[in-house]
């Protein structure tokens, strides 16, 4: 495994030049932090549809466990158990539209990754990054368990575990555990573990940050030990579960699905779960108990557990959603964690947006009115007072705004607006709008995805490395 050592080595080395000015070293977090022996256990698989362009380029990397769809390349880097997810990348003869500007796509796009190395981490969407249409770039970076890099160049940046970096061009970077971050562009910032900051310049500017004694009990990350928490329990717990979505290479549907919808063969179906049509459940998503209505989704490791979602819901990557009922037209943000129990669940009203890295967890009865929006720690009433407020309320703020621990600043309109539009573009691009004749989207497009896989080198100086593998059509 020498070649896998000095990989891992070389991609620290790049990563802690581009963190330079900050003098933060990833090396104490990152060594010993996946063993090399699991690199060699998994498999790597991707798809081939008729929907997306096919080509995938491999070359001295480790990929084990990862999944691959559309244009994806991969140079000198370890991928373990990753999601790389290209079925909404630009395609050439598109239009992108920024600001005042309509740029056209000369090219079809990839998502091109070098010098990296990601963990259990989900790369979704497209570059937002008007100067790189084409490429969707993660280049001299690492990112921990479950983070989230969405639509967002990256470019010797460290993301923590369970972070988030959303429609955002980032460089030189530290995005702390659980932190999510979407501001457009930004560099040499260490930004603090679990900061929310969603930002439009010259328009609105949102910031809450977690209590750091409430945030260490959910994900604490500390250099030469491995993630810790609630959070890390959370799915530890349940891996086992997945263990025979991956082992069996043919496995039938373990529920009826509408032919309107759409069930990933590497997700995993608990009993008493129904999916209704329009509905779109990702790879690496966990149903137990679950009750999907008409045109909800449940994206990469979103876990929904003895809940019942009544449709056009949102459940955005990393969402976990235990003993709780949503009305229609629900958001759950990034990662975010909302947990009742039995004996005290957790009703959301329609229309509701629950913020990116959004924390519910209670152990009293908590319903929560349609139209609000919600962010931060919330365990009893008491914590709701102070961390939401009705949509229409946060529309009419018009500068200067606290409450809480949250600040704003800015457009509420703006805001509001603009999470609103995204939730529709959610809903169409996942085809919860499909009529049986048009507006077709993944729950439709992704039913009939042939999966493939390749192997590394078993032994020798090899070991744990890919063959250099070009595919395409």
């Amino acid at each position: 495994m020498k070649e896998l050592e000095k990989l891992q080595e070389r991609i620290i080395q790049r990563v802690n030049i581009n963190l330079r000015e900050l003098g933060y070293d990833v090396g104490p977090f990152v060594d010993g932090l996946i063993p090399f022996s699991q690199m060699v256990k998994f498999y790597a698989f991707y798809g081939i549809t008729t929907h997306h362009p096919l080509n995938f380029q491999f070359r001295q990397s480790n990929l084990a466990g990862s999944y691959f769809l559309g244009k994806c390349r991969v140079t000198n880097s370890l991928l373990y158990k990753s999601d790389i997810r290209g079925d909404e990348l630009k395609q050439e003869g598109d239009r992108f539209r920024y600001r005042n500007f309509e740029i056209p796509v000369n090219q079809d796009e990839v998502i091109d990754i070098e010098d990296s190395y990601l963990i259990k981490t989900l790369v979704h969407s497209y570059s937002h990054d008007p100067e790189t249409l084409e490429k969707f770039f993660i280049k001299d970076t690492i990112s921990g368990h479950y983070a989230n890099i969405h639509g967002s160049p990256a470019d010797g940046c460290f993301f923590g575990p369970f972070s988030t970096v959303d429609l955002t061009t980032i460089r030189d970077c530290v995005v702390g555990a659980y932190s999510y971050v979407q501001a457009g562009e930004i560099s040499h910032l260490n930004i603090e573990p679990g900061t929310i900051w969603v930002r439009s310049p010259d328009s609105f500017n949102f910031l809450y940050r977690f209590p750091v004694r409430h945030l260490n009990n959910y994900i604490y990350f500390a250099p030469g030990a491995p993630p810790k928490g609630m959070f890390m329990d959370f799915v530890e717990d349940r891996k086992d579960a997945f263990q025979r979505v991956f082992d069996v290479v043919n496995i039938e549907s373990a529920l009826p699905v509408p032919s309107s919808a759409s069930l990933d063969r590497y997700a995993v179906v608990k009993p008493h779960t129904h999916i209704g049509e329009n509905v779109l459940v990702a790879q690496r998503a966990f149903l137990q108990n679950a009750w999907l209505g008409k045109g909800a989704n449940a994206q990469e490791n979103c876990y929904i557990i003895n809940s019942k979602l009544e449709g056009n819901n949102v459940t955005a990557h990393g969402g976990k959603i235990i003993e709780a009922d949503l009305g229609n037209n629900v958001f759950v943000g990034f990662n975010s964690f909302l947990r009742g129990r039995p004996d005290c669940r957790l009703t959301i009203g329609k229309e509701s947006i629950v913020m990116p890295h959004t924390i519910i967890d209670i152990r009293e009865p908590l319903a929560i009115p349609p139209g609000q929006i919600v962010w931060g720690l919330i365990t009893t009433s008491k914590d709701l007072a102070t961390n939401s407020m009705p949509v229409s309320d946060f529309y009419k703020i018009n500068g200067r705004f606290f409450k809480g621990d949250m600040i704003f600043e800015g457009s509420g309109a703006a805001f509001v607006s603009a999470f609103m539009n995204r939730i529709h573009h959610i809903l169409k691009a996942n085809g919860a709008y499909f009529n049986g004749a048009e507006n077709k989207g993944h729950a439709q497009r992704n039913q009939r995805i042939s999966f493939n896989t390749i192997q590394p080198y078993p032994l020798g100086p090899l070991e744990g490395l890919y063959p250099t593998i070009s595919i395409q059509p």
